[in-house]
């Protein structure tokens, strides 16, 4: 895995970007992927939370989000309005939590843990900016074989249990993430019928103090 690199978004990687998103979510509606022009946007507002695996000059693999607050009590959103139709124009320095808006990887490069490399930067930027954790709508790609035996909420307690295995929640799980409730209506996907879950990884090392020095 070392000839991997893992970087920050730079303008030569959008169009490379645009199409990955095609590639890796042909359930998902059109308005829901995110194009050029979002992630020129996400460059300029933050590049640092802009996370891409090259293999070469090749894009492997992608992790994109922002700071931001959040509040638990009332958790309901969609993946389109929180983020600011994917211009990320609401990115807030000062926001408590960073929002894990996608993580995408080519299905060349799978099983070769490059999620894993973008969780982890994902945790090392939250660490370094002394932020209370990752929070993120999850997609349930493998409730589409389910849905028919029983409701969201059935699959992920079995998710959740170990009963069932899903190709992105497990994996979320495995890295950490609590599931803190479902998203009905979050994204427009036909595969869980427009459900998600709201998973959230806190991060160990945030101390309340440093936030006021």
């Amino acid at each position: 895995m070392t000839h991997y690199k893992i970087s920050t978004i730079a303008p030569e990687h959008f169009v490379q970007l645009e199409a990955l998103q095609r590639l890796i979510y042909p359930t998902l509606g059109a308005q829901e992927l995110m194009r050029t022009e979002h992630f020129a946007s996400q460059y300029t507002l933050f590049a640092a939370g802009q996370i891409v695996v090259l293999d070469g000059e090749r894009v492997i693999g992608q992790g994109s989000g922002f700071f931001c607050n959040f509040d638990f009590d009332q958790p309901t959103h969609t993946f389109t309005e929180f983020c600011d139709h994917f211009y990320f124009r609401n990115h807030n320095p000062d926001g408590a939590y960073y929002y894990g808006a996608d993580i995408s990887v080519h299905p060349d490069y799978r099983g070769r843990s490059i999620g894993k490399m973008i969780y982890q930067a994902r945790k090392a930027l939250v660490r370094s900016h002394n932020k209370r954790g990752i929070v993120a709508g999850g997609l349930l790609p493998g409730f589409a074989r389910y849905k028919h035996q029983m409701s969201a909420h059935a699959y992920v307690d079995k998710v959740v249990a170990g009963e069932l295995k899903d190709p992105t929640l497990s994996f979320q799980l495995k890295e950490g993430f609590v599931v803190r409730n479902l998203l009905q209506n979050y994204i427009e996907d036909s595969a869980s019928d427009n459900w998600a879950t709201l998973i959230l990884w806190e991060n160990p090392d945030f101390t309340a103090e440093k936030i006021n020095t």
